[in-house]
């Protein structure tokens, strides 16, 4: 149930998109003192909570995946730092931004004309790193999870499934928006991102509700040495 929890509250920040929307339409104007930045914050802060919510469920997780295949298992556990890394940067540079408004463009002898600059190329490194960390590694995360879901039997079929048709789509757009042929916030990548959005809500749904399936890697016994820490070999 842990794990299904978790997943649930790395939805928290969808509202993020429209939180931001005063710094991503006229980063210029908020830098120097336009609107209000209560919803900048709460964005950021929501983010976090993501950033956390992600490394907490491949925490939860391991120790089941582990027992299908372990270095899948460990490799979802490494996209998802990437992926939290990359988010906590993202927020740093938004929050950066908040930071030129409130403490420095009112200060004597500021340049405007600077701060707009520095404000846009802050906004620039938060979308780059949203494309890395909130559209890319999700690629990498959703095939490790997916592979191991689908060979271990732990959920229904149908949900690695997704996983593992969705990501393939998400990085050819991802790709894409890389090289500049698609929008990284159009239609396209909006919808080439629903299926792997699919598959995480439903696994935390489904997760939540019934939890795992019966199957034979629950059913093995842990090794001495995870089920008592005292027993590790020095």
């Amino acid at each position: 149930m842990a794990a299904g929890i978790l997943y649930l509250i790395t939805f928290v920040s969808i509202p993020s998109l429209a939180l931001y929307k005063p710094v991503k339409d006229q980063v210029g104007d908020f830098v120097l003192g336009a609107g209000s930045d209560t919803g900048v914050m709460w964005a950021a802060l929501s983010e976090v909570v993501v950033g956390l919510a992600g490394i907490g469920t491949a925490i939860v997780l391991f120790p089941v995946l582990k027992r299908q295949s372990e270095t899948p298992a460990l490799g979802f556990v490494a996209a998802r730092i990437v992926e939290a890394t990359l988010i906590f940067a993202g927020v740093v540079s938004m929050l950066s931004i908040v930071t030129l408004r409130n403490d420095v463009a009112g200060s004597a002898g500021a340049d405007p004309a600077a701060l707009v600059t520095i404000g846009q190329a802050h906004l620039a490194t938060y979308d780059w790193t949203m494309l890395l960390s909130q559209s890319l590694a999700p690629v990498f995360c959703d095939l490790f999870l997916g592979y191991l879901l689908y060979r271990s039997g732990l959920v229904p079929r149908i949900l690695p499934i997704i996983a593992l048709v969705g990501a393939p789509l998400l990085l050819a757009s991802d790709v894409a928006v890389f090289f500049g042929a698609n929008d990284q916030f159009g239609p396209v990548a909006l919808l080439a991102a629903i299926p792997v959005a699919v598959f995480e809500f439903s696994l935390g749904v489904y997760l939540v509700v019934k939890g795992f399936k019966p199957s034979s890697i629950t059913a093995r016994p842990l090794p001495a040495t995870d089920r008592n820490p005292e027993l590790t070999p020095a």
